[in-house]
């Protein structure tokens, strides 16, 4: 694959076992099947997929491995799996059923030594960081356990020690901009990607073509999506083919 193609990531959040999407992070409404979901994306021509196991550590408990493990075999793409994950036994066991990288928020904010030791361990191609940015004040703080609870840490500096720890990619949401399908925070995505070395992937907002286009001219390496491809708004090859007509290159 064409390491400087932007990739296109359809989210699948996963509430007891069922996609769900809702706006801010709250509000969820269902939307289907794990599986059936992955393989519809998996056919549709998505760069990866992230599945985001997103009460688990708000519920104190591990991220559902076996649904991860069907998911995992009905796809031919990268999958990203986020929820729950507190130790390097449970990114092994993620490792194990197939996943190819992982995800962790709450967890990197508890034990920062965590990120340095699983990029040590397993690589840091595998180790995504998620960071939950919303605006206070003049600055971008971290918020965790599903936008529950302010760390009080600024995101951008955040950013940079998890580079440093060895952490090799980051998933970047905007809380402000969740569901609402105004567009990413371009703000944030331009100012972290000028500081970072990894990439990023900018998520939160999308609601339709031009605004995905946009967060590549701002800097992210990926684009993270959920409401507009569940709700067939619009279609990954149609997207491929918009963004390489505005010169955008991608992966077809």
């Amino acid at each position: 694959m064409d390491k400087f193609a932007k990739r296109i990531i359809p989210c699948l959040d996963v509430n007891n076992a069922k996609v769900v999407k809702g706006i801010n992070f709250v509000n969820l409404q269902d939307v289907g099947d794990p599986v059936e979901t992955a393989k519809r994306y998996n056919d549709e021509g998505a760069d990866e997929l992230c599945f985001l196991d997103i009460t688990a550590s708000h519920e104190k408990r591990k991220t559902i491995v076996d649904v991860v493990e069907k998911v995992a075999k009905e796809l031919f793409i990268p999958l990203t799996v986020g929820g729950g994950i507190r130790t390097l036994d449970d990114i092994s066991a993620l490792l194990n059923v197939g996943c190819d990288k992982i995800s962790i928020n709450s967890a990197a904010i508890a034990n920062p030594d965590l990120i340095t030791k699983a990029a040590a361990k397993f690589g840091s191609q595998c180790i995504v960081v998620a960071i939950d940015a919303k605006k206070v004040g003049e600055n971008y703080h971290v918020f965790i356990n599903g936008g529950r609870v302010d760390t009080g840490l600024d995101a951008l500096e955040w950013a940079k020690e998890l580079e440093c720890r060895g952490c090799g990619e980051i998933l970047l949401t905007s809380m402000d901009k969740d569901g609402t399908k105004s567009g990413y925070d371009l703000n944030i995505t331009s100012k972290m990607s000028k500081m970072l070395n990894i990439p990023i992937i900018a998520s939160g907002g999308a609601g339709n073509m031009a605004h995905i286009k946009d967060a590549f001219t701002h800097g992210a390496d990926a684009a993270l999506a959920a409401s507009i491809f569940h709700f067939g708004e619009i279609k990954i090859s149609d997207l491929k083919k918009y963004l390489l007509e505005n010169g955008i290159g991608v992966r077809i």
